[in-house]
């Protein structure tokens, strides 16, 4: 028989019971395509994804594929996104990553990670995203809130996202990891906050081992 690992087993419980409490958890970004989801998580980088649901509507009205917004300038893109942090940076992203699909990958959003990486305004959380929810490829971003929680739950004694995702991927099979990240994430949305978690209502709380918990 295979050796037990009991952080896997505990993992497997805590998951388990998030799924009970968020049956329906989804991905939060609205996207019809795997070019929409790409531009969308470019723009929610250090912004919230209600506010990046709020302006994609009429950036994907006014530049619907890569090869309109490839013919673009990013001061065309700049007041459809100028409620986003960090807009100008990002609309020039935008158009630079729409050259490139358009130009050298046919105008589809590349299955690869390699290829996503290169994109500008891609990291390793982006490429992650495109790769586990448009292409159904295993992936786990690591965002505040997944890198948040599992340090907090005890699997990473770090919240550094190249270790939580090395530590969290080695206790649960790869067709688990794009459901567990989208379960912590709803998880830190809806209780361990940043700031102050809601210990009291925590689904798991009895799961967890972080030292810091409010009293009150």
């Amino acid at each position: 028989m295979p050796e037990r690992n009991p952080e896997a087993e505990r993992l497997d419980r805590i998951l388990q019971t998030l799924k009970r409490v968020h049956p329906d958890v989804a991905p939060s970004l609205n996207h019809r395509s795997p070019w929409e989801l790409l531009v969308a998580t470019i723009l929610s980088a250090q912004c919230s994804d209600v506010q990046v649901n709020r302006v994609t509507p009429k950036l994907f009205r006014r530049f619907p594929t890569p090869e309109a917004l490839a013919e673009a300038e990013p001061d065309e893109v700049e007041p459809l996104i100028r409620s986003i942090g960090l807009f100008r940076g990002k609309a020039r992203n935008l158009v630079a990553a729409a050259r490139i699909v358009a130009g050298r990958h046919g105008g589809r959003v590349p299955a690869d990670r390699e290829a996503l990486e290169a994109l500008p305004g891609v990291g390793r959380k982006t490429a992650s995203v495109v790769l586990g929810q448009a292409f159904g490829i295993p992936a786990f971003p690591v965002d505040t809130h997944v890198a948040r929680v599992s340090h907090r739950l005890g699997f990473s004694p770090r919240p550094e996202p190249r270790e939580v995702e090395r530590r969290m991927t080695r206790l649960m099979a790869p067709e688990r990891w794009n459901l567990a990240h989208l379960l912590l994430i709803r998880h830190g949305r809806a209780a361990c906050h940043a700031r102050r978690p809601a210990c009291a209502r925590c689904p798991v709380e009895r799961s967890c081992p972080w030292p810091h918990k409010p009293t009150a």
